[in-house]
């Protein structure tokens, strides 16, 4: 990106992954329509002056409710045919951050992140103990079938019965995540998902994981993760970011390409950033990634592959 400063910029993503050009043009109109409705709900809080903060956590919102994604209620099934939550929300001016993993009966956990985030001492609540915690918070919970959908429920079995793991991006459908710059110069992320399909019971990703899946710093940028998760906490990818650009002096560019292109595998994913003067980058190694970008000189934009 390049030009005069935008006031605002932020940037969504679905998951990345092995998504096919011949998915049914119904099913990629229901993406597309998905990722613009969470674009604009972001959107809309930084046009309207809010915090960087409450922009990516409407637009992460709106993709946990919306079972395209596999967050919220689109998650995938673990080994036991359950569903097991992770989420992360960083705020940029003070490093503070709430995450959540392996949730079973919260609504939506990147509600639960915040609540943590303005709440809590603690950074990382995990299993029973963010679910009992979440529901003396006064958080909506549900039942965990709540998350059923005939979609996942499907790709679970065939995953059963090949004996497999599949990545949560997979099969067109993956990890969400959100990335905003406000009005104010302030840096905020939101990541949440439902992980892997199949995973074994207790498997967390980087989603949760301060400086693997997300990371956000005003002195540099914010950074959402989607992919192989191991892979991102193998090399601390979203503070591997910030560190190139405040040590080494890389721009946000240089910096995403030399993790995606030199230091992850081909095919392990992809991730969105901004920075501190509202230049974005959208990058990815695999086949493909839902994302979208908007900002306050009118740019709105949704994809899936590379046009």
């Amino acid at each position: 990106m390049s030009g005069t400063r935008p006031d605002f910029v932020i940037c969504i993503h679905g998951g990345a992954g092995t998504i096919s050009r011949d998915t049914a043009p119904q099913r990629v109109a229901l993406y597309r329509a998905g990722l613009a409705a969470a674009l604009e709900a972001g959107q809309a809080v930084l046009a309207d002056g809010g915090l960087a903060l409450d922009a990516v956590q409407a637009a992460a919102l709106a993709m946990e409710d919306n079972p395209c994604f596999n967050a919220g209620k689109g998650a995938v099934y673990n080994s036991q045919g359950r569903h097991e939550l992770d989420a992360c929300l960083m705020d940029g001016r003070n490093l503070a951050c709430g995450a959540l993993a392996g949730c079973t009966v919260i609504r939506n956990p990147i509600r639960a992140a915040r609540r943590l985030l303005e709440t809590s001492p603690h950074i990382l609540l995990a299993g029973d103990g963010a679910d009992r915690w979440a529901h003396a918070e006064g958080l909506d919970l549900v039942a965990n079938q709540y998350f059923d959908d005939a979609f996942r429920f499907e790709q679970w079995q065939k995953a059963c019965a090949a004996d497999a793991v599949q990545r949560d991006h997979d099969d067109a459908k993956g990890t969400v995540g959100a990335v905003a710059l406000d009005r104010q110069g302030n840096l905020a992320a939101a990541t949440s998902t439902g992980g892997l399909t199949n995973k074994k019971f207790g498997r967390v990703g980087d989603t949760p994981i301060i400086g693997a899946g997300t990371y956000a710093n005003n002195a540099s940028c914010a950074v959402s993760c989607t992919g192989t998760g191991e892979q991102f906490m193998r090399h601390v990818a979203a503070y591997d970011i910030h560190a190139r650009m405040t040590l080494a002096g890389s721009s946000l560019e240089a910096a995403c390409r030399q993790l995606i292109d030199r230091t992850l595998q081909p095919g392990d994913g992809g991730l969105i950033a901004v920075d501190r003067d509202g230049n974005w980058q959208l990058a990815y190694n695999s086949a493909g990634m839902f994302r979208g970008v908007a900002d306050s000189h009118g740019l709105f934009s949704v994809a899936i592959w590379e046009d």
